[in-house]
């Protein structure tokens, strides 16, 4: 696909690549952290949600810089901090060393407002208006750095510990640099768009329409964020290593990836309202059957099932939010992506609490059931 072969497409997506390989190590590394230092479920989801929130609060801001002309300094120097200081809480080692994976995630909300704003824009300009198509293939290449993410990373905890880790951190400062460079040529601009002066026609003409998305945004990250924390930990309890959770989990984002670039496709096609409501009442049979089968091969089967169906509305959404709020693309970028991780890591907080009292399982059902709610709060929105 040409889309490949342009620049700016490609060194932005080569970015995000780096970036969540390090990010798709919540699915290993804090597990192996929980572990190493006798964390709750609970205290595992605290974690995991201050990671997220961390940059998640601040994606509008990073977003409104990257607007006023900062995207090469954000997608260049979000992918440079992320590495630096996730590799200074590797080498320490211990429950300070979690501030510094904190601080890394700063990098990881610089860098997501002003990647996805140039590549919807690159979709949008230079190949006939394919707007979600293009974003669903860069969030391709972050659900790639997912994948291998902790497939990489479950080997090299396994054999190194976690300064084996430190290969990852590297490529991702590496990359950092390249990307500087590479950006020295410009970007689309915003500015430039038709839709700019169009996207109030975009907007949902009710408070009840605007609810139902928001609910919808927060129903399939939280559906996503109780997958990627508490399946490997539901398989850690199981007595699987950290190599075999680790693969598992990569399987999951792998196949929200395929997912994620099949239903870009298919709501440039169909509509976004009718792939999204399809593609999640899917997801609900597998996600709701995991616990029963997490000991048989059927989970082979099912994981794959329950991350395409799942995953494939991430692009959507955003797409859809880029229209839908006033003001810079990249702030609206920031906006969307802050309030899909900020909600989805609250949901994470709330599900380890109910997976102490109750145990894991609960956290699947209840996990389906957001896919259901999701599912169902897409078919309610305005025709697009």
């Amino acid at each position: 696909m040409s889309l490949f072969k342009d620049k700016l497409f490609s060194t932005i997506g080569l970015s995000h690549f780096a970036v969540d390989i390090l990010n798709g190590q919540r699915s290993v590394l804090f597990v192996y952290l929980a572990v190493l230092l006798d964390l709750s479920n609970t205290q595992l989801g605290l974690f995991s949600t201050t990671y997220i929130l961390a940059a998640a609060l601040l994606q509008p801001l990073f977003g409104h810089l990257a607007d006023r002309g900062g995207f090469r300094w954000a997608i260049a120097g979000g992918t440079v901090w992320i590495g630096l200081f996730f590799s200074a809480g590797l080498l320490i080692q211990n429950m300070s060393g979690l501030i510094f994976f904190v601080i890394a995630s700063l990098g990881s909300g610089a860098f997501h407002p002003a990647g996805t704003m140039q590549a919807t824009l690159v979709g949008r300009a230079r190949y006939s208006g394919h707007e979600t198509t293009s974003s669903s293939f860069f969030f391709l290449f972050g659900q790639l750095g997912l994948f291998i993410g902790p497939l990489l990373g479950g080997i090299l905890l396994r054999r190194s510990g976690m300064l084996g880790l430190l290969w990852l951190t590297s490529f991702a400062i590496l990359v950092g640099i390249f990307a500087f460079f590479r950006l020295r040529e410009g970007s689309v601009h915003w500015e430039d768009q038709p839709e700019k002066k169009a996207t109030t026609a975009h907007r949902p003409s009710s408070k009840l329409a605007w609810l139902a998305f928001a609910i919808l945004a927060t129903s399939q990250s939280w559906v996503q964020q109780n997958m990627v924390i508490f399946l490997p930990k539901y398989l850690s309890d199981l007595g699987r290593s950290p190599e075999v959770y680790g693969a598992i989990s990569a399987f999951f984002i792998a196949s929200a990836a395929l997912g994620m670039v099949v239903g870009g496709i298919l709501a440039d096609r169909f509509g976004k309202r009718r792939t999204a409501a399809t593609m999640l009442a899917l997801a609900v049979l597998p996600l709701a059957l995991i616990p029963s089968f997490a000991a048989s091969t059927w989970l082979l089967l099912l994981i794959p099932l329950a991350g395409f169906f799942s995953g494939s509305t991430h692009s959507i959404v955003v797409v859809l939010a880029q229209r839908y709020i006033p003001g810079g693309m990249a702030m609206s970028s920031g906006l969307i992506l802050g309030f899909i991780f900020s909600t989805g890591a609250l949901g994470v907080l709330l599900s380890g609490y109910l997976a102490d009292i109750y145990g894991l399982t609960i956290v699947f059902w209840l996990t389906a059931l957001l896919a259901l709610l999701a599912a169902a709060m897409a078919l309610s929105l305005e025709k697009n």
